[in-house]
């Protein structure tokens, strides 16, 4: 994307406007965003692939979900994909694939989305905080090998916003140690490190929800290279199935629907060339903002951008996201509480831990659309406001 010039005439964004949209109901302000955090889009392809399927009558887990699983396998260079009915239910069926439950200890940041967490916590077993880097937001290396005992059977890692966590570090720790490797990929599609794609280091569970870089509406998705892992996910997602009328093992229903994959399956035939515009994206920002602390790289990695995070001083940094979102910018802050801080976790005795690095996040990082659907001229909108803060 070649470089924007600055925009002028937007006076009347001023003081007096900021008023009457600072008093509208949230979800008219949402209505009213110039510049929306996310825009999903579905083309005619997505209607089409629907109207197959109800013309089909197939509605529930069928051929559409078999398709969706090898794309999203082939696109990623794994071996085996298990669609699920959301990101949730992926990784909760990935801990139940590998034996995880009571009496385990499984390894988290507590800088990241509640799930993380919670699907350990609904499998019996215990999550263990441990902090992030402070230029990736990912599992800290140091921190986890710090955070192993004799309990512990496996290492979650989150790619926050799009980045990758410092796999080949935490493989080796857990070959070391003789733990799992399990990837939290829930905003992480295309992410890589070297030529290798997320989701082929460990056991990993994907998000396709609405606002994700690609979606089926609600929806996940797990890869595994092992096929003993793969058969159980299998059952696992349709009530421990091995035919049609023999429950070998216990399982639930986190199947996807072909309706739902229906919808997913041009939305990854478009994945790489969105995702290459979220960099581009990205990108556009690197060269164009002022005044913030700018998402970092690490060398090596493809970071896809799910979003833009920046950090701002604490003390202005919640003033800052009101002011944009009151002039247009839909900005917003994930994830302004800690996990370990959250009324259950504390209830359940799991919030004395110290994570100074994820403190500071929660106090100084929001983000600014990103997404593939962006103009030029709302990016260029989103990045004028942003240096006139």
């Amino acid at each position: 994307m070649p470089d924007l010039a600055p925009v002028h005439g937007h006076e009347h964004l001023g003081q007096r406007d900021l008023g009457v949209r600072s008093r509208l109901p949230r979800s008219e302000m949402t209505e009213r965003f110039t510049v929306p955090i996310a825009r999903p889009y579905f083309g005619d392809e997505e209607k089409r692939e629907v109207l197959a399927v109800l013309e089909s009558g197939q509605l529930a887990q069928g051929a559409w979900v078999e398709r969706l699983e090898r794309a999203f396998a082939a696109l990623h260079g794994a071996t085996y994909a298990v669609a699920t009915s959301s990101g949730t239910t992926a990784l909760t069926a990935t801990l139940l694939a590998h034996g995880i439950g009571p009496g385990d200890e499984v390894i988290v940041p507590a800088f990241s989305f509640f799930a993380t967490a919670g699907s350990v916590l609904s499998v019996g077993a215990k999550p263990i905080f441990a902090d992030v880097e402070p230029d990736t937001c990912t599992l800290s290396v140091t921190a986890a090998t710090a955070a192993v005992t004799s309990r512990t059977r496996a290492v979650l890692a989150v790619h926050l916003y799009g980045h990758p966590a410092d796999l080949p570090a935490l493989s080796a720790l857990c070959q070391e140690r003789g733990l799992i490797l399990l990837e939290d990929a829930a905003q992480a599609h295309l992410a890589r490190i070297g030529e290798r794609s997320v989701g082929t280091f460990g056991t990993a569970a994907f998000s396709l929800y609405a606002t994700k870089n690609a979606t089926t509406g609600e929806g996940g998705i797990v890869l595994t290279s092992e096929a003993d892992i793969y058969e159980r996910l299998r059952r696992i997602r349709n009530h421990g199935r091995s035919q049609p009328d023999l429950h070998g093992s216990l399982g639930f229903n986190f199947r996807l629907t072909n309706l739902a994959a229906a919808v997913g399956l041009p939305q990854l035939a478009r994945l790489p060339a969105w995702t290459q515009k979220r960099i581009e994206n990205a990108a556009y920002y690197e060269r164009t903002l002022r005044g913030l602390t700018l998402p970092k790289v690490r060398p090596g990695c493809r970071h896809v951008f799910h979003q833009y995070t920046v950090r701002a001083e604490a003390a202005s940094r919640d003033r800052m996201v009101q002011v944009l979102r009151e002039r247009g910018v839909e900005a917003r802050v994930y994830y302004p509480r800690p996990i370990h801080r959250q009324p259950i976790i504390q209830e359940l005795g799991l919030a004395g831990v110290d994570l100074p690095i994820t403190e500071t996040l929660c106090r100084t990082v929001f983000s600014l659309p990103v997404h593939s659907q962006l103009t030029a001229e709302e990016l260029e909108r989103a990045a004028h406001e942003v240096n006139r803060l």
